[in-house]
């Protein structure tokens, strides 16, 4: 089930949605040589998090390997920058792609409902209580964590909780059976965040690296918790107001 676009109109301009996708597609260009290596895992060494060496928990000069020929030693001092640098890191084309069309599709009415400044405030803070998961799920991993999908997993988090009954238009996938429908939001956020928790289970999960199910499911968490905090009671009104002006026309 892949989410094409929410049936939810918005007061304003997602201007801190789209400086955030676009943040994250410069650094893809700029620093990551859009996935060509040595830049790419390059990158994944200087500003990937790695929960063993900011917690310690593995030895200074460790060797960690990074594919092919490369690979560094655990430094001296924990790198606690790469808490939030990590956020706007990814791995492949895929990888961004996907992040940054999710972001798109459910970041700017949760953005609309607190304002902008506030909304990459909470953006940050989803982020930084995915990583908490996922390092706390494993504390001793030498796996480089990349990737913005834990922040966005608290975006949508907080989708789930302002937007339940929104129509969000996705693509159903059931082998050669391709169908295109409209369901609420909490049937496909649902979902998604049960696909984090079989993810999640040891059975499931690769010790070797791969998906970070754990922040997925930190992040979500936190989204649900934060945004009581953080939306606004007048922008919610207004977009009730909005809502009942836009079905009436539409």
């Amino acid at each position: 089930m892949f989410p094409i676009r929410a049936n939810n109109p918005t007061l304003n301009k997602s201007l801190a949605t789209y400086f955030i996708i676009l943040a994250n597609i410069v650094i893809w260009i700029t620093i990551q040589g859009m996935g060509s290596d040595p830049a790419l895992l390059q990158s994944i060494h200087t500003l990937g998090l790695i929960p063993g060496e900011l917690l310690r928990s593995i030895p200074a000069g460790t060797p960690i390997p990074l594919g092919g020929q490369l690979q560094f030693t655990v430094g001296a001092t924990p790198h606690w920058s790469t808490l939030i640098t990590h956020l706007f890191m990814h791995g492949g084309w895929f990888h961004i792609i996907g992040n940054m069309w999710f972001l798109w599709v459910f970041g700017d009415n949760v953005e609309d409902a607190m304002g902008r400044v506030r909304f990459m405030v909470f953006y940050l803070l989803c982020g930084l209580s995915a990583a908490a998961a996922q390092i706390f799920s494993d504390p001793t991993s030498t796996v480089p964590m990349i990737g913005a999908s834990g922040a966005i997993s608290g975006v949508m988090g907080a989708y789930a909780v302002l937007y339940p009954r929104t129509g969000v238009q996705v693509i159903v996938f059931l082998g050669f059976f391709i169908r295109r429908m409209v369901v609420p939001a909490w049937i496909m956020l649902g979902y998604w965040f049960l696909l984090q928790l079989v993810g999640a289970m040891p059975s499931v999960t690769k010790s070797d690296g791969g998906v970070a199910f754990w922040a997925h499911i930190g992040g979500f968490a936190s989204g649900i918790i934060l945004i009581f905090f953080f939306k606004s009671g007048k922008r919610m009104a207004a977009h009730a107001l909005l809502m009942k002006h836009w079905h009436a026309h539409s």
